[in-house]
């Protein structure tokens, strides 16, 4: 048996806010493919501006950024996909160890410090941590098995969050 490690703490300053039209986390998409079309912008704050060169030229965008509204952690969730309980690391639950999200984005432009984006899942306000660019040839990996949620990934187009993790 290994002993864990002395835990170190890291701390994450935002770089910019996430905008979007949903102001609760009650009736929102669980899921940037629940969200198409839905569009919402990312505000980079001035002092970053020159990391975002170059980013116009990419179709999407990976949005990682801190579930700031989710209190609390489960190491055993119950997903918006299911009714059984299953371990948080094989869900996308924001109840995590460490709340943090992700999501791929439609890039739609990049207009000085303002990124319009497209099928945003995410809570208005919500601070982002980092953004990186989607590669399909890196990022997609067509016919990879993915559990449980082989059975129901596809109910995330239509199925919307509630309260359960606030």
């Amino acid at each position: 048996m290994h002993a864990e490690p002395t835990a170190t703490a890291f701390t994450y300053p935002p770089i910019g806010t996430i905008r979007s039209p949903f102001h609760d986390t009650a009736g929102m998409p669980i899921q940037p493919n629940g969200a198409r079309g839905v569009r919402g912008t990312v505000e980079v704050f001035g002092k970053y501006r020159e990391g975002l060169s170059d980013l116009d030229g990419f179709a999407r965008i990976i949005l990682i950024y801190a579930f700031h509204q989710c209190t609390g952690c489960g190491l055993t969730v119950t997903p918006f996909l299911d009714s059984t309980p299953r371990g948080v690391f094989a869900t996308r639950s924001p109840r995590r160890p460490n709340a943090i999200g992700l999501s791929v984005v439609r890039l739609i432009g990049v207009k000085g410090t303002t990124l319009e984006v497209e099928d945003v899942d995410v809570l208005d306000g919500t601070p982002l941590l980092d953004i990186k660019p989607y590669v399909p040839g890196f990022d997609s990996y067509p016919g990879s098995s993915c559990g449980w949620l082989e059975k129901v990934a596809g109910n995330a187009e239509t199925a919307r969050s509630d309260d359960r993790f606030r």
